[in-house]
């Protein structure tokens, strides 16, 4: 049985470590294919601990840190992930960011991913002025070589979530991704949602 608690800002430096192992493992199957390394992810992380407001999902089987979601206000991200919004006019200080969730592979199918957005949401809807959640997603194509037989897409689930694929908010993240020598840039494209009873 999963428990999940939601932190943010100090709380979070004892599970440093575990969401850096966490990220390098789920994260280097498809479609990330991230060949991390421990010193990014802590600095990384630091983000989510640094950010007023932030906030990280664990999910936790006992004591162990089997998952994990994170989420920022869209202003407090890095410029590639804000440029696309601004571009299109688009406030952020009323946009919620979340950013990836990774849960290990045997943990899946216990409803932590519905778990993850419902804590996220309910976190951005606690901030005054936020009155939409976003996050973003890699596009890779259908016959990518890496593409497992029984891959499947979780463009679905999302939108069963309520989020629309915005393709006029695209962007570009770089990573390591296995196999390459050095960093290449990845396309992203954005998926949106309104959010209902925000705090104003």
């Amino acid at each position: 049985m999963l428990t999940f608690q939601r932190l943010s800002g100090p709380a979070l430096n004892q599970y440093i470590d575990a969401l850096a192992q966490l990220r390098m493992q789920v994260f280097r199957d498809f479609p990330y294919l991230y060949d991390g390394d421990l010193a990014y992810e802590a600095r990384y992380l630091k983000t989510y601990i640094e950010a007023p407001d932030s906030v990280i999902v664990l999910a936790f089987d006992g004591d162990k840190v089997v998952g994990a979601s994170t989420g920022v206000p869209l202003r407090h991200e890095m410029a590639e992930v804000k440029q696309p919004f601004l571009d299109a006019g688009l406030n952020i200080d009323e946009i919620f960011y979340c950013g990836e969730s990774v849960l290990l592979s045997e943990y899946r199918g216990q409803g932590a991913g519905v778990a993850f957005f419902d804590h996220r949401e309910a976190h951005a809807q606690s901030l005054a002025g936020i009155k939409y959640s976003c996050f973003c997603g890699v596009q890779r194509s259908g016959d990518h070589p890496a593409r497992p037989a029984d891959y499947q897409p979780l463009d679905q689930f999302w939108h069963n979530r309520g989020y629309e694929k915005r393709p006029e908010l695209a962007t570009h993240f770089s990573w390591k991704e296995v196999g390459e020598s050095t960093e290449s840039l990845k396309p992203m494209t954005f998926w949106m949602k309104p959010l209902t009873n925000s705090a104003r």
